[in-house]
């Protein structure tokens, strides 16, 4: 008997998605030609709630699990206090850099605005309720005062917090709490317990893979709908590539001008020769969107080419993979302000400061892996006050810029290494190649 010598060819998960888009819009439009409407919303509209809904059922855990282990990463206290609170410091201000980075970019190009007046009009009255019900939130905060929000962040009880996504701000406090605590104590007695949460996030990555899987489906049952829901208007197409154009505009600024800045002003590596000695990280970071499978190579390149100590990057890099995200946090401020634009929903700057607090904290308990990031950003729509649906506007362009917004978050990785190492040994390492 002949051995078959066809292989059996894996379609990318990313060219699915797109895939699902593509047919999603060309399923709703012919549905919306025929008078098909009804068909869309009954029988293919539910499967794209469900793939919702799944989405939000694991954030909770996800960010739990995630944020304990990025802390208790840390070891101990001792350590904690000395490099590890030095990190953490330089990775919140370039968080936060990054996120207003995305926000001044969404707000000057508005992407969003790119759908016609009227269709703006009609997504405003769909989603009259939330506006009114936000209105309504803003005016009790309010009158509780300006100390309301550190209130809000305290839970009374960690189970009424895990069971409304909105409140994920008080179960991101008590990871970081049960983490400092595990810290705190010694090793052999958190040894058994920190299994558990090695085996629970391996678990919960497995569960995120299965949703991931589904996106395709997902997606496009989402876009069928949404096309059925807007049809007579294509412009939100438009701003959907400018969408994406204001993403890519925002993480290539951080790649060639935030980090090389930093890299120029606060360590001893030329600048030209650190954008060159990433490139082989970043692109495999591109190519796998995947900023753990990139720590291996990102860890050599910053021992052996740009002369870090391996102290520092043991401790830095590893840690980084789990709460510096850049990338993310950048095209999380982005998305949210769009897919607020397309539906017509007005954000103040109280809801503008809400987003930046919650991107800044949520992308610790972003995982390192493809995807990751569509989790919490149904978190982060859902703390704001805007549609979880709104997701299915951006995920069919999601994977090209989830591979670079991958090779952003290693880079700043890198970069924070970089500047935390005082004895750099670059200039060394640079004179003996010539030499060679």
């Amino acid at each position: 008997m002949k051995t078959s010598n066809i292989k059996r060819i894996t379609v990318p998960l990313y060219l699915r998605i797109l895939l699902g888009m593509v047919l999603g819009i060309a399923a709703g439009a012919i549905a919306a030609s025929i008078g098909g409407e009804s068909f869309i919303q009954f029988w293919v509209k539910p499967w794209g709630r469900i793939f919702i809904k799944m989405l939000q059922l694991i954030a909770v855990p996800l960010v739990f699990v995630s944020l304990v282990k990025g802390v208790t990463g840390l070891e101990d206290i001792g350590r904690f206090s000395k490099i590890g609170l030095k990190a953490l410091l330089i990775y919140l201000v370039t968080t936060i850099s990054a996120i207003a980075i995305g926000l001044f970019l969404v707000l000057i190009i508005r992407p969003g605005s790119y759908v016609d007046l009227a269709k703006a009009n009609e997504m405003k009255q769909s989603y009259r309720s939330i506006v009114e019900e936000k209105k309504s939130v803003a005016q009790s905060t309010q009158e509780l005062g300006p100390l309301s929000f550190l209130d809000d962040i305290i839970p009374d009880n960690l189970v009424n917090a895990a069971s409304d996504n909105s409140k994920m701000l008080q179960v991101i406090f008590f990871a970081v709490f049960f983490g400092v605590a595990a810290i705190s104590i010694p090793k052999e007695k958190t040894k058994p317990v920190l299994k558990v949460f090695d085996s629970l996030y391996d678990i919960i990555l497995t569960m995120v893979d299965y949703i991931i899987r589904f996106a395709p489906y997902g997606v496009f049952a989402l876009m069928a709908a949404t096309v059925v829901d807007y049809s007579g208007s294509w412009s939100i197409f438009g701003a959907l590539a400018m969408y994406a154009g204001t993403v890519v505009l925002g993480l290539l600024i951080l790649i060639f001008l935030f980090y090389p800045l930093l890299v120029h002003l606060f360590t001893k590596i030329p600048t030209p020769y650190f954008i060159k000695s990433m490139y082989p990280v970043q692109l495999l970071a591109f190519t796998t969107s995947s900023s753990a499978a990139t720590l291996p190579l990102n860890m050599e390149t910053a021992e052996k080419e740009l002369g870090i100590s391996k102290e520092i990057t043991s401790f830095v890099l590893p840690v980084g993979t789990t709460i510096n995200m850049d990338g993310t946090s950048c095209y999380q401020a982005i998305a949210v302000v769009f897919i607020a634009q397309v539906m017509g929903i007005h954000l103040g700057w109280a809801q503008m400061l809400s987003i930046i607090l919650l991107t800044t904290i949520s992308s610790i308990g972003t995982p390192a892996i493809p995807g990751g990031s569509y989790v919490i950003l149904t978190m982060v729509l859902s703390s704001v006050g805007i549609p979880a649906e709104g997701l299915a506007l951006i995920l069919g362009v999601d994977r090209p810029l989830d591979m670079l917004r991958t090779s952003v978050n290693v880079t700043g990785d890198a970069t924070v290494a970089a500047i935390i190492d005082k004895k750099n040994t670059i200039k060394e390492r640079i004179s003996v190649k010539k030499a060679i």
